[in-house]
């Protein structure tokens, strides 16, 4: 796959969103995951407040809760439309970047959150994405991520592009952009694993000791 596919798949998702912003905005306004946002503000160990990207944060639901629970949180999405409807409803600072061209300051979060959002990188894309989160991230700090599972397979789901991995597949790509498994479960809970699409989970950001 060459830069300019992963660029074309970006784009064609993004327009998707940005035709449906409002209906996105409606049709998830509601939706509980508070099991989520539970596992990633549980496994940082810094104190509080905790510096937070909430990755892919669409119209900023999970953003306001971030703020309302007294963290310090920033979002982040290529939709221009989700940018400008995140930052009236959370009140938060939101940054306009594709994921696939990442610009995020060094060493600088305590916790990022990527809810059902980076299931829409290509697995060409994906490795360099993890190291750009990686390189985001405290020393020790936690990367949460909930992706639809499937039997790592891609491809266009209509007009949106998607990966869908198992969770081995999903640990390798982690674990060799240096980050340690803390948990992952699947959603929603309580109900037979047929019944669970999506696949959550938390790791840890760790890096080499220099020797001196």
């Amino acid at each position: 796959m060459t830069t300019d596919n992963i660029e074309d798949i970006t784009q064609t998702t993004l327009r998707h969103y940005e035709r449906t912003a409002e209906q996105f905005f409606a049709g998830t306004i509601d939706h509980d995951v508070s099991q989520n946002i539970a596992a990633l503000l549980d496994a940082i160990e810094a104190p509080a407040p905790f510096r937070l990207l909430d990755l892919g944060c669409g119209p900023g639901r999970d953003l306001k809760t971030f703020r309302q629970m007294g963290h310090e949180p920033i979002g982040i999405d290529g939709s221009a439309k989700f940018v400008e409807m995140a930052c009236a409803y959370s009140g938060c600072e939101v940054w306009q970047q594709d994921f696939v061209q990442l610009d995020l300051p060094a060493e600088y979060f305590d916790g990022i959150y990527a809810n059902a959002s980076l299931f829409h990188v290509p697995s060409a894309a994906l490795p360099q994405v993890l190291r750009n989160l990686h390189g985001a991230l405290k020393t020790g700090g936690v990367l949460f991520s909930s992706n639809p599972r499937g039997d790592n397979s891609e491809g266009w789901n209509g007009p949106r592009y998607g990966s869908y991995y198992d969770y081995e597949t999903w640990e390798r790509y982690l674990t060799a952009a240096g980050f340690v498994a803390v948990q992952h479960y699947y959603r929603p809970s309580g109900l037979p694993r047929e019944q669970q699409p999506w696949l959550a989970s938390v790791w840890r950001s760790v890096r080499e000791r220099t020797e001196v």
